[in-house]
C-alpha cells in the first residue's frame, strides 16, 4: 500500500471514531433535574450539537413535566434566550417556542388580516393547529408549571376563538352573496 493512500485510510479511520463520540455525546439524553440538563443542553449547544436543539428543547419539556414548578417558565425563557443569544435558533423562534409553550397567548393565530378573505378559507386548519398548540400549552403551562389557570384561561380563548370566527365566516359568507 502507498504511502499517502496508508495515510488517508487511517485519517478517515480516525474521523470516524471523532464522529461517531460526537454523535454519542449529542444524543445522549438530558437528566438530572431541569437546571442541570438546561446547563448541560447549554455546553452541548456550544460544542457543536446545534442540530440536537429541538430533541433537547423536549428533552427538557419532559424533565420540567416530572418536576413541575412555577419557576420553570423563566428557566425556559433563559435557555431560550441563552441559544438566541448564541445564535443557534432565531430571535422568531425564541418567541415562538415560548409563547407555544408557555403563553396563554396562541401563535398559531397572529397577524393583523382581513379574516374573511385570509382565515376564513382555512378555519378548520387554523382551528386544528391550535388545539395542537393547546396541547403544547398543557405540557407547558400544566404538566411543566403547575399553572392551571393559565392553561383554563388558553383553553377558554381557543373556545371563544372557535364560536368567534365561526359566526365572523358566516357573516363573511353572508355578505358575499
Amino acid at each position: 500500500m502507498t504511502r499517502p493512500l496508508a495515510t488517508l485510510l487511517a485519517l478517515l479511520a480516525l474521523s470516524a471514531c471523532t464522529t461517531t463520540d460526537t454523535t454519542s455525546y449529542c444524543a445522549t439524553p438530558l437528566s438530572g433535574n431541569l437546571d442541570s440538563a438546561i446547563r448541560t443542553a447549554e455546553s452541548r449547544l456550544a460544542n457543536g450539537c446545534t442540530y440536537h436543539f429541538d430533541s433537547y428543547f423536549q428533552n427538557l419539556l419532559s424533565i420540567a413535566e416530572n418536576n413541575p414548578d412555577p419557576a420553570n417558565p423563566m428557566l425556559f425563557s433563559d435557555f431560550l434566550m441563552g441559544s438566541q443569544d448564541g445564535g443557534i435558533i432565531s430571535q422568531r423562534q425564541a418567541e415562538s417556542l415560548y409563547n407555544r409553550y408557555f403563553n396563554v397567548k396562541f401563535v398559531s393565530l397572529q397577524g393583523d388580516y382581513n379574516t374573511c378573505s385570509q382565515t376564513c378559507p382555512v378555519r378548520e386548519k387554523v382551528m386544528s393547529d391550535m388545539r395542537a398548540e393547546l396541547h403544547d400549552k398543557e405540557m407547558g403551562l400544566l404538566r411543566a408549571s403547575a399553572d392551571s389557570q393559565s392553561f383554563y384561561r388558553a383553553d377558554n380563548l381557543l373556545k371563544e376563538t372557535d364560536l368567534v370566527l365561526e359566526a365572523t365566516c358566516r357573516a363573511c359568507d353572508a355578505g358575499a352573496r
